[in-house]
């Protein structure tokens, strides 16, 4: 039977070849493809070089017992179903087989619709059990390339990385300064066939405007004042690699338009040159504002905007993270300590609440210099409040700032003469009632009220549950 992507391999394993036949026919339904083997050393080099959807097995075959190659099978922890086929006189062992691994039994004789049944439901189970081990394995990584984090948003950035990453299309990564939108370009980047190949950085903001074109493609020799040879910009030294364009909405109009033509036609001409030079590229760009905003106000080009617009990619900042703060802080207050010979290893429940109740408008990038700053100053094993930064002190709030079209966030500090106020309530119990107030308005219903408060569900959780163990 010809193999076709839609049919399932099965491989059966029996000595009889009446009986092989038989179980075959049973499944000539045009959804599985059978191999049929009658000893158990075929059925090993068959495993060996190929991986069935499930293997039929008979126990007792003239060379081996039918359980070495099920105790085969889960030790190289091949991904296939198996079922045992066996006589009424071994269910035991049948039993026992199950235990091994097997995902069900079929005792002799059965008839085609037992067989696709059991069949059927043995390679389901198998699917299931690959997706939940999938997600497992998602819901506990803490880490992926370069990044430190397990929070839910995170696994959504991690999932989008590996499938965008085979591709060559264009993605565009935005996020607030210090989110790591450079660090999932360099992702992209290492996941990608292209990963042996440049992975060339532009910084559209940093570059002045009247030197923009000559980085991106190059120049010749006498092109400007100070060109005093040829030059490969960018384009050139990215070819067949990846070229990340950072900060693109910085980009002037003019060069817009020659980089749509450049992303068009992987065409391009250096500064004062006549000669059309041809490259393989693959773009990743990133920004701090919103796109879209920008193209409504007539700085950013609506052709280029699609050009570039193919895979989204939103970097969450850190405060929606949830506990992503403290595995963080932990991963920089080990690195720190190691560098400067320090013994901090780890932090008191009350920098734990400080470190998770911050607004952290400087993003993962705020909070590695935080960590530094503590660790250089500061001698000891644990993190107590009083290292922490003047920011985190009583009186003196940071919150982010900012148009929610998209401009960069920058912090806004806000002093507070506290010995002026007759009476301060604490801080906790004023953000307590302002949430249990939230609840009550939504009816208890707590996903809904952390969306009105602009918080996480498991943020409310968190709270709740430390207020209930401090009561």
């Amino acid at each position: 039977m010809a193999t076709t992507n839609q049919n399932r391999r099965i491989l059966l394993v029996e000595d009889s070849p009446s009986l092989g036949r038989v179980y075959a026919d049973y499944l000539s339904t045009g959804q599985y493809d059978v191999t049929a083997v009658e000893t158990g050393r075929d059925a090993m080099d068959f495993l060996a070089n190929d991986v069935p959807e499930a293997v039929l097995l008979d126990l007792r075959l003239p060379d081996m017992d039918g359980m070495d190659i099920l105790k085969h099978i889960r030790e190289q922890e091949i991904p296939t179903a198996v079922i045992v086929i066996t006589a009424h006189g071994s269910i035991n062992l049948s039993v026992e087989a199950m235990r091994l691994g097997a995902h069900d039994f079929l005792v002799k004789p059965f008839n085609a619709d037992r067989l696709l049944v059991t069949l059927h439901n043995a390679i389901d189970r198998m699917r299931l059990t690959r997706i939940v081990e999938t997600y497992k394995e998602d819901a506990g990584q803490t880490k992926f390339q370069r990044f430190i984090g397990a929070s839910l948003p995170m696994q959504a950035v991690y999932r989008i990385i590996r499938s965008a990453a085979p591709s060559t299309a264009t993605v565009m990564i935005t996020g607030e300064s210090g989110t790591g939108k450079e660090l999932c370009a360099e992702a992209v980047h290492s996941l990608s066939p292209r990963s042996e190949r440049p992975f060339i950085v532009i910084n559209c903001a940093a570059i002045p405007r009247d030197l923009m074109e000559s980085e991106i493609f190059g120049h010749v020799k006498g092109a400007f004042t100070g060109a005093t040879s040829d030059r490969d910009g960018a384009a050139s030294r990215a070819n067949g690699g990846t070229l990340f364009l950072d900060e693109i909405c910085e980009m002037g109009l003019d060069l817009q338009t020659k980089l749509l033509r450049f992303i068009q036609t992987g065409s391009f001409e250096k500064v004062g040159g006549s000669r059309t030079e041809q490259v393989d590229v693959r773009f990743v760009c990133a920004t701090n504002m919103d796109p879209l905003e920008q193209v409504r106000a007539g700085r950013f080009r609506q052709d280029l905007y699609y050009r570039l617009h193919v895979i989204p990619l939103h970097m969450p900042p850190l405060r929606d993270r949830d506990d992503d703060v403290l595995i963080i802080a932990g991963e920089f207050l080990r690195r720190f300590a190691s560098e400067e010979d320090k013994q901090f290893a780890s932090f008191s429940p009350e920098t734990e609440t400080m470190l998770q109740s911050y607004s952290w408008p400087g993003n993962v990038r705020e909070l590695e210099n935080v960590m530094r700053n503590v660790v250089v100053l500061n001698n000891g094993e644990t993190v107590t409040p009083d290292m922490l930064p003047p920011e985190f002190q009583t009186g003196l709030v940071i919150t982010p700032c900012g148009p929610k079209t998209g401009t960069a966030t920058e912090p806004v500090v806000v002093e507070t003469n506290v010995s002026s106020v007759p009476s301060i309530r604490p801080l906790w119990l004023v953000e307590k009632e302002a949430i249990e107030q939230a609840i009550g308005m939504c009816d208890g219903n707590i996903p809904k009220a952390a969306a009105l408060l602009g918080i996480s569900a498991s943020t409310i959780y968190r709270k709740r549950q430390s207020w209930a163990d401090s009561a």
